[in-house]
């Protein structure tokens, strides 16, 4: 059996608490109790923005409860109106099937599935919606909530001008089953999610108590905690960059940008992120607080953000490449350090820099230094310009000076495809050779 910690007060320093109902914190420290939150599956990864409720269960599960990740097969055909402004596309039950599958893997990194009697378990709501029949569906739970509890909830009142379909209508009392089942089948007693999902949560516990009062069973109890919804600083949506999502998915984001994401918080978000993402306990992230406002340009609460991040949802490998990727970047790394850079990372490194390409006919036929700098890269003006700064030792080839003497080839290759010129200490030109 494992020993209960205090749950909710580990939250409450970390800053993860929004609301929750009467009660919680006191069952809680009662016995071990099943909690669970659903995820959405119209993605093939996870994203940061996920990490919030992925936290909330690891933290559940350290604490000595038993995590329920519950996986809207059924839901994810539907759409949660919650914090959105116009429908969802449906997707199709191959692609939702994927999804899922894809998405465990991921939270596999962050909890234990395998041992324990508080392992966590991953439940499908499709498999107790597949057989429920609309007629039963209404006749059996859409008589216990009424229209007007539901109208009452933010998420419709929002939505209501801009027209709401009966399906997103009904979404509340599709995911407040999902409660009920899971209260009946697994004594699960405690849900948990985003501040935005206060309304169809609670929904589920007051269709847990009619439905138990109107089967004549005994009183049960169900809770509800939810935490508050991320925001940046500076106003703009946590979990986006100009590219879109952070994803879990290194195909999707590679760990450099991940890293890169997360190093370049500011320092308001960085105190507040750090609680948030990381196992650190309270006393080591006061500390390390305390130096970095000692020196807050040595960046100490974004490094040690970054890099825990990084290694749980990549690995110790992808943050050492990162961080060198990131080095390389800012003036420092050398040509043996570019050269270990997979293509991915080095393109996804050097993305916003002026880029420019080549054959390989021409390029392995042969051309001069000066043509290849000013004609093919765009690196200078003119050829004089390019004799110049190479005679001021001002002109970098994958890191390495070179002189105007400099014989370029297939040598100079990285990946077999590029390679990268630098113009003074700033200035970068990526060429590929195709």
């Amino acid at each position: 059996m494992s020993e209960i910690k205090n749950f909710v007060e580990e939250l409450r320093w970390r800053g993860m608490i929004h609301d929750m109902t009467p009660g919680t914190e006191e069952q809680l420290l009662k016995e071990m109790t099943s909690g669970y939150i659903g995820f959405d599956p119209t993605a093939s990864s996870l994203h940061i923005g996920n990490l919030v409720p992925v936290m909330l269960l690891v933290h559940l599960q350290r604490s000595g409860h038993k995590p329920f990740v519950l996986v809207g097969g059924a839901t994810g055909r539907v759409g949660d109106p919650s914090g959105k402004t116009e429908e969802r596309k449906l997707l199709s039950v191959e692609d939702i099937n994927y999804n899922l599958l894809s998405q465990k893997n991921q939270l596999m990194k962050f909890l234990n599935f395998e041992t324990g009697e508080n392992k966590a378990e991953v439940v499908n709501n499709f498999d107790w919606f597949q057989d429920f029949s609309f007629l039963d569906f209404i006749r059996d739970v859409g008589k216990h909530i009424t229209v007007n509890y539901m109208m009452s909830k933010d998420s419709v009142k929002k939505r209501l001008d801009s027209g709401m379909s009966f399906t997103e209508f009904s979404y509340q009392l599709v995911q407040g089953y999902d409660f009920y089942w899971l209260h009946k089948n697994k004594n699960c007693k405690l849900q948990l999610g985003g501040s935005d999902q206060w309304g169809n949560i609670v929904t589920g516990t007051e269709l847990i108590r009619r439905k138990y009062f109107a089967d004549e069973q005994k009183e049960t109890e169900a809770f509800a905690l939810t935490c508050p919804l991320i925001t940046k600083a500076d106003g703009s949506k946590f979990g986006k960059s100009e590219g879109g999502n952070i994803w879990l998915d290194a195909e999707r984001t590679s760990p450099y940008k991940f890293y890169q994401y997360w190093l370049n918080a500011s320092d308001e978000d960085a105190k507040k992120w750090i609680r948030l993402f990381t196992l650190m306990k309270k006393e080591e992230i006061e500390g390390l607080e305390k130096e970095h406002d000692e020196a807050p340009h040595l960046r100490v609460l974004q490094k040690a953000l970054a890099k825990d991040v990084t290694i749980r949802v990549h690995s110790s490998e992808d943050y050492g490449m990162a961080v060198e990727a990131s080095a390389i970047l800012f003036g420092k790394g050398t040509t043996d350090t570019l050269r270990k850079l997979s293509s991915s990372v080095l393109l996804s490194v050097f993305e916003g820099v002026p880029q420019s390409a080549i054959s390989r006919k021409e390029f392995e036929s042969g051309i001069g230094l000066l043509d290849f700098l000013s004609e093919k890269v765009g690196a200078f003006k003119s050829n004089g310009e390019a004799r110049r700064m190479l005679k001021d030792n001002a002109v970098s080839i994958n890191k390495q000076k070179i002189k105007e003497d400099y014989q370029i080839d297939t040598k100079d290759l990285l990946n077999d495809k590029y390679i990268l010129v630098q113009k003074g200490k700033k200035n970068y030109f990526l060429v590929t050779v195709e």
